[in-house]
């Protein structure tokens, strides 16, 4: 048997490739016109709304009906935001407000967005709960620790996107959150046992399941409860016993980007995508590193050889395709041609809800009465404030010293990103300083460098996830020792509220998590809406 063509578009049909340029490679337009049914943007792809719009233009001119995907998940883990900070919090902090309402209005005013941009697939929520708060790749990215809570605000954020008219992808399957690695450079493990995994790790996927989710991401995780040999994404017994027997998913199983290490490294980015399809996939994401022709041509060929040599059914093939083009058809279509989710919905049970077609207008207003943006009134609403003094230390007196110490971040959130408190609070109060520090610039002389420039001022330290950053810590000591009056912000996860004479939380370092924060050191913050 031989790679014929028709085998070849099944192939091109099942993969996502990523790509360089904030417009279309030649190679991409190529495969386009000639069987290739989505790809991957990233924040090399993008420059603006409009630029992405023209962008998206472009790949419909080649294909009609082409899946346009994008990680925007808000907070931390922004592609469409990246260059400004996203103007949304992210899942922890929805999770601290707790008013599943609230994100459906989040998800829903991200999802216009993401429609009047030519994107119909979003990979997001994350449906992971963060039970391990040293997770270093979840964490913020989670709605919470508990299994109820992220379960009912999953099932909001895909009420919320879907109805704007893009597919949501509930991810990392069967659950990132209990683990200590990061499945980017390694391989996580999840210990719990069968009992474990049903009552805390897959609530989560249950809801999304009957809400109607599109699509859901594979995590790279050994379960060994469940298989004691292949991650998540390479393994039967979780995507097609589990997800699909047990679960009753009907949808889009789509991998985690598949060049990385914890299934890349082992088999190779051609051999793991080839194994991921047999395991049930339908749909491999690449091209977070590797964004070129000759690496989609790979994933693509590796694929055919599965099936040529016997190692990979043509029927599974076959039917991934198939679900990669009816997910491509839902999200495609527009006006009296929008299915209704009641027609044949991949997704599970109870998605039976009218789907506003890409482009429209969203159901609600994204701003509250008095012109506030519903992501600054939600990032308002999660701030938590803890006082250990008596003393007036907020609203600031005067002008502050602000001191950000910069933690390196995991690759699935852009280093880019501009984020903090010194700059929005500078704007409200002129004649506000800033130093930011990262781990190898906070020594002893920087430290008190930075005490020196806050003397006779107030003295704002702002730090992500200090608990898990021991030179965090310890400058954070060194502060504090010498300035107990000073005011502490903590912009990732807060395992203590007891430092500083006033701890500020605000459960995410988005653009207007640090907005909010600003707005309340200086004694102007605004109502909620």
């Amino acid at each position: 048997m031989k790679r014929g063509r028709e085998l070849l578009r099944l192939a091109d049909t099942v993969v996502l490739p990523g790509f360089e340029g904030r417009t279309p490679p030649d190679w991409l337009r190529r495969r386009l016109s000639d069987g290739l049914t989505g790809v991957v943007l990233f924040s090399r792809n993008i420059a603006s709304p409009s630029q992405v719009a023209d962008l998206t233009a472009a790949l419909r001119a080649e294909n009609p009906q082409v899946l346009v995907g994008i990680d925007e998940e808000a907070g931390e883990v922004t592609r469409l935001e990246a260059a400004t900070g996203s103007s949304r919090p992210g899942n922890f902090a929805l999770g601290v407000v707790d008013d599943p309402g609230l994100t459906e209005e989040i998800a829903r005013d991200l999802g216009r967005d993401l429609a009047l941009a030519g994107i119909n697939l979003d990979f997001a929520p994350s449906a992971d709960v963060n039970s391990n708060p040293r997770n270093p790749v979840i964490g913020l990215r989670s709605f919470g620790a508990g299994p109820a809570l992220v379960a009912r605000h999953t099932a909001a954020w895909i009420r919320g996107l879907q109805s704007a008219g893009v597919a949501a992808c509930a991810k990392h399957f069967p659950g990132h959150g209990d683990t200590s690695v990061d499945s980017h450079h390694g391989l996580p493990l999840i210990g719990a046992d069968a009992d474990e995994l049903r009552e805390v790790v897959l609530p989560p996927f249950r809801a999304a399941v009957a809400e109607g989710v599109r699509a859901v991401m594979t995590g790279h995780l050994l379960v060994p409860a469940l298989d004691p040999v292949m991650p998540a994404t390479l393994s039967g017994p979780l995507l097609r016993d589990l997800l699909r027997d047990e679960l009753g998913f009907e949808g889009v199983i789509v991998t985690d980007g598949i060049e990385m290490e914890a299934v890349s490294g082992p088999h190779g980015i051609g051999g793991a995508s080839a194994l991921a399809i047999a395991a049930g996939a339908d749909a491999i994401c690449v091209g977070g590193e590797h964004a070129d022709e000759r690496t989609a041509v790979e994933v693509r060929d590796a694929i055919a050889d599965a099936v040529i040599e016997g190692r990979l059914p043509e029927e599974r093939l076959a039917d991934a395709a198939e679900r990669v083009c009816e997910l491509a058809l839902w999200a495609g279509s527009a006006g009296p041609a929008r299915r209704s989710a009641a027609s044949a919905s991949p997704g599970g049970p109870a998605a039976g809800r009218t789907v506003v077609p890409v482009g429209s207008p969203a159901p609600e207003a994204s701003v509250r009465p008095g012109g506030v943006p519903v992501g600054l009134a939600a990032a308002r609403r999660a701030l938590r404030v803890t006082r250990r003094s008596s003393a007036a230390v907020i609203p600031l007196p005067a002008p502050p010293h602000v001191l950000e110490l910069a933690p390196e971040m995991n690759l699935a959130i852009d280093p880019h990103t501009p984020w903090g408190v010194g700059e929005p609070l500078g704007k409200l109060l002129p004649g506000t300083t800033v130093t930011r520090l990262t781990a190898p610039e906070a020594t002893g002389g920087a430290t008190e460098a930075a005490l020196a420039t806050a003397a006779g001022r107030p003295l704002v330290a702002v730090v992500r996830d200090a608990h898990r950053h021991a030179w965090q810590t310890a400058v954070l000591e060194h502060l504090l020792a010498a300035r107990p009056d000073a005011v502490v912000v903590e912009m990732g996860l807060p395992d203590r509220c007891d430092l500083g004479a006033v701890h500020l939380a605000t459960y995410g370092a988005a653009r207007v998590c640090g907005q909010a924060a600003a707005e309340l050191l200086a004694g102007c913050a605004g109502s909620d809406g």
